[in-house]
C-alpha cells in the first residue's frame, strides 16, 4: 500500500530518521503565537543540552516577559526571577553550585532594560554562565510596548507615530557595549529566522554551553534576533522578511568576541 509517491509502508521502516525531536522538551502545547521564535530557540538549548550530556547538571533562569514560560517547555531545573534579575540570579546559583551548568534566557524589555545594571555587572566580574538573550524588539507579553532595542520609525503601543530618536533616542546596541568589557569571553550576535540562520545560532550556543562546561573564564553572551508576529502585526512570514530586509541592517549577525586562542 503506497502511503505517498514513491514509499510504501514496507520501506517505511528502513528509511534512516535524519531529525526527531529532542526527548528533553516536556509535550506541552505551546502557549506563544504562531510563528514566534521563542519555541525555536527552546529547542536549540534543548537539542545543546541534550548533545553536550548536560541534562542533569543544567540550571536556567527565566524572568518576567515571555521568557518566563521557558519552565513549561524546557525540562531542565528552572528558577524564576523578577524582571531584570535573572543574571543576579544566576550569580548566587553558579557560586553556590559551581559544578552546574547555569543560563539566563532574557527578552529585550528584561535585559536591555530594566535588567542593564545586573547585566553588565554580571559580565564585568566575568561570571561564568550563558545568557541567552531574545532580541525581538518590542515588548512581546506586555501590551507591544516600545524596546530599548525597536528601530527607529518602527510603530509600537507607546510609539504609534513610530519611533522617533530625538524623543525615544537610539535603540541600544547592547551586545556591542557587553563586548568591549573584559569580563566577557565568548559575545555573539545570531538569529532564528531561517533554516541558515537557525544552524549557526545552534552552533553559537553550543560553543557558549561548551566554554562553561570546560571552566573557561568569563561570561558567554548570545543575542538571538527573532520576531514578534503579533506585536508587529505582521503574518509570520512578513515577521521573517522584516528581519532580513531591516533588523539585520542595525543588528548585523555575527561574533563580536571570541575566546582568545590557546597557545
Amino acid at each position: 500500500m503506497s502511503t505517498a509517491e514513491g514509499i510504501t509502508c514496507e520501506n517505511l521502516d528502513q528509511m534512516e530518521t535524519i531529525f526527531e525531536r529532542t526527548h528533553i522538551l516536556h509535550e506541552t502545547p505551546t502557549s506563544y503565537c504562531p510563528g514566534c521564535g521563542h519555541s525555536v530557540v527552546h529547542r536549540l538549548i534543548m537539542e545543546v543540552v541534550e548533545e553536550l550530556d548536560i541534562l542533569g547538571d543544567t540550571i536556567g533562569v527565566a524572568p518576567v516577559g515571555c521568557s518566563v514560560f521557558a519552565y513549561n517547555f524546557m525540562n531542565v531545573d528552572m528558577q524564576q526571577a523578577a524582571h531584570g534579575r535573572a543574571t543576579a540570579v544566576a550569580t548566587g546559583i553558579k557560586r553556590v553550585l559551581p559544578n552546574k551548568i547555569v543560563f539566563t534566557y532574557q527578552g529585550d524589555g528584561d535585559l536591555a532594560a530594566i535588567g542593564t545594571a545586573e547585566t553588565i555587572h554580571t559580565i564585568n566580574r566575568g561570571e561564568n554562565i550563558v545568557i541567552i538573550f531574545i532580541n525581538n524588539g518590542i515588548y512581546g507579553m506586555t501590551g507591544g510596548q516600545m524596546a530599548p532595542t525597536t528601530l527607529e520609525g518602527d510603530v509600537t503601543s507607546t510609539t504609534p507615530d513610530g519611533r522617533d530618536i530625538f524623543r525615544q533616542g537610539h535603540p541600544i546596541k547592547i551586545s556591542e557595549m557587553i563586548a568591549i568589557l573584559d569580563g566577557a569571553y565568548y559575545v555573539t550576535r545570531q538569529a532564528v529566522n531561517s533554516a541558515k540562520t537557525v544552524r549557526k545560532c545552534k552552533k553559537a550556543l553550543k560553543q557558549a554551553f561548551q566554554n562553561q562546561l570546560d571552566g573557561k573564564g568569563g561570561t558567554n553572551y548570545v543575542e538571538i534576533v527573532s520576531n514578534c508576529p503579533s506585536g508587529w502585526k505582521m503574518t509570520p512570514i512578513a515577521s521573517n522578511e522584516k528581519i532580513n530586509q531591516e533588523i539585520l541592517d542595525y543588528y548585523p549577525l555575527g561574533d563580536l568576541k571570541l575566546p582568545p586562542k590557546e597557545a
